[in-house]
């Protein structure tokens, strides 16, 4: 037999459920429960889908009509309008350049004008005139490249005597102007410059040494009576294309 005393229960009323404990500690406003970390994040804003209507969700986003087509016969009549002009630029240049080139061929060529001499040069393509001779004397002076025409009043000399004049001015002029060691006559003959008689005479010089090359000389005589004309014409190196625009600067004279 338990001769323990028996145990006194408290009151109902005095129970509480859940048992009380301590407080808890003040909660941090920074601070994020356990169970936030593990969660997914959540969109601030609405679902793409949420946000299209019904029959976008189902068909998909419209897309930008397409720009209007231009019509077929509108794009040929284009096509053949971009020929006709691209063709016509082309045909008017071709008859400008055409025009021009006539216009050119029907042009004279440069004259110089030695009234003092009584002549006037005809200049050939690349022939200029200069200003001042580089021999006393001579009152105009034309060159291109390695060749020089020029051209000064003589006392007046009659037809019979051009050539005994042509010939004593060669050798003056040649050994003025050459100082050569050989020369040799080339050229010597009669011509008619702008309907005066004249006589023409060509020496080439040629030097034992090799620095210089070989000279060309061509003199021409024109007669007049109160006044004739000499015409002196020279190249180096002498070749036959320096000579024949010599002679047709002479030949053109007037």
């Amino acid at each position: 037999m338990d001769d323990r005393p028996p145990r006194r229960r408290p009151p109902y009323a005095t129970r509480v459920w859940p048992p009380p404990t301590q407080d808890p500690p003040s909660p941090d406003p920074q601070a994020r429960p356990a169970a936030m970390e593990h969660a997914p994040p959540v969109a601030e804003g609405p679902a793409p889908e949420d946000a299209l209507p019904p029959s976008a969700r189902r068909y998909g986003t419209p897309t930008p009509p397409p720009p209007p087509r231009i019509p077929r016969p509108l794009a040929r009549a284009l096509v053949v309008l971009a020929v006709l002009v691209v063709g016509g630029g082309l045909v008017a240049g071709l008859v400008a350049f055409g025009l021009g080139r006539l216009r050119d061929s029907a042009e004279p060529p440069p004259r110089v004008v030695d009234a003092l001499a009584g002549v006037s040069f005809a200049l050939p393509p690349g022939w200029r005139a200069g200003r001042v001779a580089p021999v006393t004397a001579f009152t105009s002076v034309v060159n291109h490249e390695n060749a020089i025409v020029m051209a000064r009043p003589d006392e007046g000399v009659r037809a019979s005597g051009v050539r005994q004049a042509a010939a004593e001015l060669g050798e003056f002029y040649s050994r003025l102007l050459l100082h050569a060691d050989k020369v040799t006559v080339v050229e010597d003959r009669g011509v008619t410059v702008g309907g005066r008689a004249a006589h023409v005479r060509s020496l080439r010089a040629e030097y034992r040494d090799v620095v210089n090359a070989p000279s060309y000389l061509r003199v021409m005589v024109i007669e007049g009576e109160r006044s004739g004309t000499v015409v002196v014409g020279m190249a180096q190196p002498d070749e036959p294309r320096l000579r024949g625009e010599i002679a047709a600067v002479m030949t053109a004279m007037r």
